[in-house]
């Protein structure tokens, strides 16, 4: 009798609890390889994060690839008016950005609307922040506001599209602080590194990212957040200078419209284990990004928050009365 319970023992160790396993495995990982849409060119923000996804879901899920895709154009625009367009298939994901996708469509000069696109989670929050080349001669917050004050018009800043949250924050500004510089939009932070290093444009409005991963070549002057970044602590909050200014992007995972409701749950959840790993919780701090947890069932409220409260960078953009 002992025999037989030994053996039927060893035969539920073999079976049912390496099945087990391989299932809880399972739901944490895609059943395919995952092809990665990039709206942005290679080298900026939405490159950089999802390298650190490609790079923990396959330490996760080792049998699975993560392809990326690159459809860079138009602040964004050109990926997104193709979305929908995209295998349905639960496998081919793409990157969005806030406010691009609620600002974008405002103006009418590309081929989406708000409601086409269908984010299933959001990832990161990226604050503002102001940079110019290491070798500026401009030092401060302050040296920018005055050089600005006594040359209106002619400070350029570089960002990352237009009807973006880099156009966003260069209008905001030029509002609070009462000076006049030139918003010059670039495809990506990427493609802007060059032209900020070489001084082609004064500087950058771009992200506390961007300040922390090339601050051997560029000077942060302010950052867009509650208190100071401990990667960039001698660099002074907005809040410190006298401004009301916590701001940034969004950067989360949108699908087609016509995937199935579970493949949007899906991934949606794959995306919040990714976001529970320390290792990406770690990644994400040294690369200056705040991790965020907006999931799939959440997203209706949260889209509904977040266009009411970019209606006022609407107005200031002259996308609205």
């Amino acid at each position: 009798m002992k025999v037989h319970i030994f053996y039927y023992l060893l035969i539920l160790m073999t079976t049912v609890i390496p099945q087990f396993y391989l299932s809880a495995h399972a739901q944490n990982c895609p059943e395919k390889n995952l092809i990665y849409w990039q709206a942005f060119p290679a080298g900026g923000e939405s490159d950089i994060s999802g390298r650190h996804q490609q790079f923990i879901l396959k330490k996760k899920c080792p049998t699975i690839e993560t392809i990326m895709q690159y459809k860079a154009g138009a602040g964004g625009g050109l990926l997104w008016s193709q979305l929908n367009s995209l295998p349905n298939d639960g496998f081919n994901i793409a990157g969005v950005n806030l406010p691009h996708i609620v600002l974008q469509p405002l103006e009418g000069q590309v081929q989406y609307k708000t409601e086409d696109l269908v984010p299933v989670y959001w990832f990161h929050y990226t604050p503002d922040a102001i940079v110019v080349a290491n070798d500026s001669p401009i030092k401060t917050f302050q040296d920018l506001i005055k050089l600005a004050k006594s040359q209106p018009g002619k400070l350029t800043l570089a960002g990352s599209g237009t009807n973006s949250a880099n156009h966003v924050a260069h209008e905001k500004l030029n509002s609070v602080t009462n000076i006049q510089t030139t918003y010059v939009p670039f495809k990506g932070t990427g493609d802007l590194m060059a032209a900020v290093i070489g001084q082609h444009v004064t500087g950058a409005m771009s992200y506390s990212a961007f300040a922390i991963n090339t601050k051997d070549k560029v000077r942060a002057l302010a950052v867009a957040l509650e208190k100071r970044h401990p990667l960039l602590p001698d660099v002074p909050t907005f809040k410190e200078l006298g401004y009301d200014w916590i701001d940034g992007a969004y950067r989360g995972i949108g699908m087609p419209k016509s995937a199935s409701l579970e493949s949007k749950k899906r991934i949606s959840d794959i995306w919040a284990n990714l976001n529970a790993e320390p290792e990406m919780k770690n990644l994400a701090f040294k690369s200056g990004f705040e991790l965020v947890n907006v999931s799939f069932e959440k997203m209706d409220v949260f889209m509904k928050e977040r266009t009411i409260a970019y209606m006022q960078s609407a107005k200031r953009l002259g996308l609205i009365k």
